[in-house]
């Protein structure tokens, strides 16, 4: 009961999708706002996080579908020990493969999502893809974070407009002195 949703829409053309939005609206913890700029995912978040009055935040796309029932209870227990700035879950495609299992910095180039594309329920090497730990950083696709914290590391960096922008926002919490974890069961 005690959150807010703040969507930003930024170019959805398909007449359901605004009369969804208009539902949604009935719930006064929900809200629509529109960003009219051209696409930029880290001027987007930071634009919602300025617009959220939480504590915490959550980044989430549009194309995530809740599995775990506790999920956002289990991401908010760890965002809440005072070391910790950042916490992603598990992602999974559509065929139960992995898609995010926590980043580590030089796989594929720059960094890369461990366990991607391994079947959901292998343990992966020594249990990693099941256990609770801290990495390097997590996806923006669905991390949580501390609204202070987010805002005094000056959010996402918006010159990185698609890609990265997440890795560095989690490095700059592990340069800060924070622990960004990876919650499996989320």
């Amino acid at each position: 009961e005690n959150f807010e949703i703040v969507i930003i829409e930024n170019g959805s053309e398909e007449e359901e999708t605004f009369a969804y939005y208009r539902e949604l609206e009935k719930d006064a913890r929900i809200r629509v706002l529109h960003w009219e700029k051209a696409f930029n995912y880290s001027a987007i978040n930071n634009f919602g996080v300025e617009n959220a009055g939480g504590e915490y935040c959550l980044l989430l796309n549009n194309d995530t579908e809740v599995l775990a029932p506790e999920w956002l209870g289990l991401m908010l227990a760890d965002c809440q020990r005072p070391e910790v700035g950042a916490v992603g879950a598990k992602l999974l495609y559509p065929d139960d493969t992995i898609q995010h299992g926590g980043v580590v910095l030089g796989l594929g180039g720059v960094a890369g999502h461990i366990f991607s594309r391994q079947p959901e329920w292998v343990p992966g090497y020594f249990a990693r893809a099941i256990l609770q730990q801290d990495y390097s950083a997590v996806t923006g696709a669905c991390l949580m974070t501390k609204r202070e914290q987010y805002r005094k590391l000056g959010g996402l960096e918006e010159t990185l407009t698609v890609a990265f922008n997440d890795v560095d926002f989690c490095l700059r919490l592990g340069e800060a002195g924070l622990l960004v974890m990876y919650e499996p069961r989320a």
